[in-house]
């Protein structure tokens, strides 16, 4: 029954992503809920970078409702984007947003958690955050956004501390829903986390996935970010929330795009790293055929490769 229900949602889920891409070219995509599973939604953000135009709604959060509660995963980019999300939430249940479960601590996917913690909803994240909270980048990061962002980020917009940090697993049980918070990092970042929905084989995999997009790479550790795509791999998902992108029903062969990128930019610029072959001219020469047609190739793809290039110049010495 389950599993019928599933489908049925999926494909209710294709029409709402057809008729997303029928927004006219300016006016902001609508915080609406796609239901993936008899207990799980999603919402899913433009495949674009972060502007006043977009309110930076980039990125995608996901929530569970249970019969005690609703536990969000991730917050979204600005708290208006929050406080749409839930009011969304509230037009599919009474019930009250109990936990917010941050897969990892980019702009994108944080700068709604106040409008949780406004509501009562505890926080939990992996405490490998802990350090980039307390960091100059993550103020300056904030201080940039207000200016590059506004009026969706402003003086009132503020990072917020979880409540309850994890040091490892954690089995979060709600209305008898039993949810898996999984620590996979350092990979995209050092605090990464999924969360899995055993009983409904749903996914949540964080900034682990890009869906039909070039990932941002940033400076992940590539070598990690791989074994934990791996280890999902390994994981028995029938569907995968991606922290950018769409639903994915193919969850082994998204999971390997994003795997096979990154393991592409490790052999391509490990090997000009090898050689001291200048990065200018390795990256010119590097036949990027298999992924340029990706959206945001050509915004992601140098500054993937170039942390790349330094990061197996490091592992090379």
């Amino acid at each position: 029954m389950i599993r019928r229900r599933a489908c049925k949602a999926l494909v209710a889920l294709a029409a709402a992503v057809a008729l997303g891409g029928a927004f006219a070219q300016g006016t902001p995509r609508a915080v609406v809920p796609q239901q993936v599973a008899p207990s799980a939604w999603f919402v899913q953000g433009e495949t674009a970078l972060g502007s006043p135009a977009n309110r930076n709604f980039i990125s995608n959060a996901g929530f569970v409702v249970t019969p005690a509660g609703v536990v969000v995963i991730d917050a979204l980019g600005s708290p208006q984007l929050a406080r749409e999300l839930l009011e969304a939430i509230a037009r599919i249940t009474p019930l009250p947003v109990t936990h917010v479960v941050v897969t990892h601590f980019h702009a994108d996917h944080v700068y709604g958690l106040q409008e949780f913690r406004r509501r009562g909803a505890r926080i939990i994240a992996h405490r490998g955050a802990l350090e980039y909270l307390n960091s100059q980048t993550a103020a300056a990061r904030l201080e940039a956004s207000r200016a590059e962002l506004a009026p969706w980020i402003d003086a009132q917009t503020h990072l917020v501390v979880p409540d309850e940090w994890l040091d490892g697993p954690r089995e979060l049980v709600l209305g008898g829903t039993r949810l898996l918070l999984q620590p996979v990092g350092p990979a995209h970042t050092p605090e990464d986390l999924v969360v899995y929905l055993p009983a409904e084989r749903v996914l949540f995999a964080g900034d682990l996935v890009f869906r039909g997009r070039v990932p941002f790479v940033g400076q992940a550790d590539s070598a990690h970010w791989i074994a934990a795509l791996d280890a999902l791999l390994r994981m028995d998902a029938q569907v995968i929330v991606p922290g950018h992108g769409a639903l994915s029903a193919s969850a082994r062969a998204d999971l390997q795009l994003t795997r096979d990128y990154l393991a592409y930019l490790r052999e391509s610029m490990g090997a000009a790293a090898r050689d001291m072959d200048p990065f200018d001219e390795a990256y010119a020469r590097t036949d990027w055929s298999r992924f340029e047609h990706l959206p945001l190739f050509k915004a992601a793809n140098r500054m993937n490769a170039y942390n790349t290039y330094l990061l197996m110049e490091r592992q090379a010495r």
